[in-house]
């Protein structure tokens, strides 16, 4: 392979020039890069920003596709990434080694580099982070060089690049060297001053993520803030016979709380009855709730357990319990207060042993103010209320939420869909969900019905959706324009996606000047920070 190859480290088009013109130019690259690096170290005080400056460093003038900077916790021996390009956060996490194992390990252990020719022949290389799935992929080069000051070996720098030429591999590990010199003693200072905070932070999540699993229950997708304070409601309630009241608006899942209160009580094996007060006239709803006599009225031939006799030993769940009148609240207020009932045409008590939860939507409290529900009957109910966030107020759960959806719908259509595209989960994010969780899963149902291809696009949620992320597509403009907009939205993310932020690269990948694409992002409201 000829000197343009081994010395290129920019990959630019000036290194289609003569090899002698090149090799010039490259070697005035790597002068210029290493003059920068210098710079960044010496002129920023803190680590995290001058390690994000130098990684984007290493992919814009050494071709890099993925770096990362790891660090050692001396106190737990454990190698883990503190900063990285080309991973997710959730791969980063992913990414934890003990000294000794994998590639990363054993430079940390050695403090020897380690140049891999060809990742996917090397049986030492974990692939912890998960970051590696394609043939492609398996096909990198990998890079690893130990950050030591003095014999401490403080961490590791690991870069991943195609590369099928070794002279040009070792002119990575020699510029990589230079990079892990240059930063050592800042690398030292920053651990000694914030390691303790990184083992407290570190203990932290774990311990966030076992209340996580310990009170999220089975049957509700999030782990939003807001989602895990309703958990832990949960977990105290369910270990009490106590009436619940959950609060919310239509279409938050209040029969799914109800549910996990049940299923995850002592009374799981009990009956667990539902019972949505607004589904029936006021007519027949005394009768399906109390139960009747033989005779009580018209049509009644033969006597019949109410909903709360059915539940007796378990839960009834009464939702919507603010459509119900003034005098069915009377018996009901009566039902919780002596636990007996009386059937319809009958003055003979029956007494039960339930859980009530009920649900609503409504102010209970202000229309009790109105004389519209009883206050008694309100303080009875209110022992114990859980508030239901809206889906607006719980953003980072949509996505988790959507993905589920996408999965149950797509094996009950019989159908293959990877994933919602990065278009359509902007479309998603940015959408307020009046209907919440409910509209939310017609939405998906309705997309994946739509779908021709293994990805569900923007093109495939409804116009409303669409226009959410293009201001120009108002209600009169519902047409071809909004449909435009939404397609020219859906590929400037992808743009900016693929290039990592990089708004001159995206233009160029879309045919448009950089001006015109910052237009155009100005017009939508987006900015390149986002993507990066």
């Amino acid at each position: 392979m000829g000197t343009t190859r081994t010395l290129c480290f920019c990959a630019s088009k000036a290194c289609e020039q003569s090899r002698l013109n090149t090799g010039a130019i490259c070697r005035a690259r790597i002068l210029s890069s290493l003059s920068r690096i210098s710079k960044v170290v010496v002129e920023t005080s803190s680590l995290p920003e001058t390690l994000s400056i130098l990684l984007h460093i290493m992919r814009e003038e050494m071709g890099v596709e993925r770096g990362m900077v790891s660090l050692v916790n001396s106190r737990t021996g454990k190698i883990f990434i503190h900063d990285s390009i080309g991973l997710s956060k959730e791969e980063e996490t992913r990414g934890v080694y003990s000294i000794g194992e994998g590639i990363t390990g054993r430079v940390v252990e050695t403090g020897e580099r380690i140049v891999v020719p060809v990742i996917g022949n090397e049986p030492n290389f974990l692939n912890r982070t998960g970051s590696l799935s394609s043939s492609e992929d398996r096909a990198l080069s990998f890079v690893c060089i130990p950050i030591q000051q003095g014999k401490k070996v403080l961490g590791a720098i690991s870069v991943e690049r195609r590369c099928d030429d070794h002279e040009l591999l070792g002119f990575d590990v020699e510029i990589l060297g230079i990079i892990a010199s240059m930063i050592a003693q800042a690398v030292e200072l920053y651990l000694i001053e914030n390691e303790d905070k990184h083992n407290l932070r570190m203990e932290n999540e774990r311990l966030q993520k076992a209340l996580r699993e310990k009170f999220r229950p089975s049957n509700i997708i999030g782990n939003s803030k807001p989602m895990l304070e309703v958990y832990a409601l949960i977990s105290k309630i369910i270990k009490t016979r106590s009436t619940v009241l959950i609060l919310g608006e239509s279409g938050v899942g209040k029969e799914l709380v109800a549910s996990a209160i049940h299923y995850n009580s002592g009374e799981a094996s009990q009956p667990f009855v539902t019972f949505n007060c607004a589904a029936l006239p006021e007519s027949v709803i005394e009768s399906e709730l109390f139960g009747h006599e033989k005779g009580a009225f018209t049509g009644a031939d033969k006597a019949r357990k109410g909903r709360f006799e059915e539940a007796d030993g378990g839960t009834i769940f009464l939702d919507e319990i603010g459509e119900l009148s003034l005098p069915i609240q009377a018996k009901l207020l009566r039902v919780l207060q002596e636990r007996t009932l009386e059937r319809v045409g009958s003055n003979q008590k029956i007494k039960i042993d339930i859980r009530v939860i009920a649900a609503t939507n409504r102010d209970l409290k202000q229309m009790a103010a109105e004389g519209k529900f009883r206050e008694d009957l309100y303080y009875r109910l209110n022992v114990f209320p859980i508030v239901i966030p809206p889906l607006r107020d719980r953003n980072s759960d949509i996505i988790a939420l959507a993905e589920f959806f996408v999965s149950s719908f797509a094996r009950q259509f019989g159908k293959e869909i990877a994933a919602i595209s990065q278009s359509a989960q902007e479309m998603l994010l940015a959408y307020p969900w009046p209907g919440n969780v409910r509209e939310l899963e017609n939405v998906i149902e309705r997309a994946v019905i739509l779908v021709d291809e293994h990805v569900i696009d923007g093109d495939d949620l409804p116009l409303s959706l669409q226009s959410s992320v293009a201001p120009d597509a108002t209600a009169e403009q519902a047409g071809l324009v909004a449909k435009v907009s939404s397609v020219e939205y859906g590929m400037i993310v992808e743009a900016l996606t693929a290039h990592k932020g990089n708004i001159t690269a995206a233009a160029e990948s879309l045919s448009l000047t950089r001006r015109t694409l910052s237009l155009k992002m100005q017009k939508f409201g987006m900015n390149y920070k986002h993507y990066r």
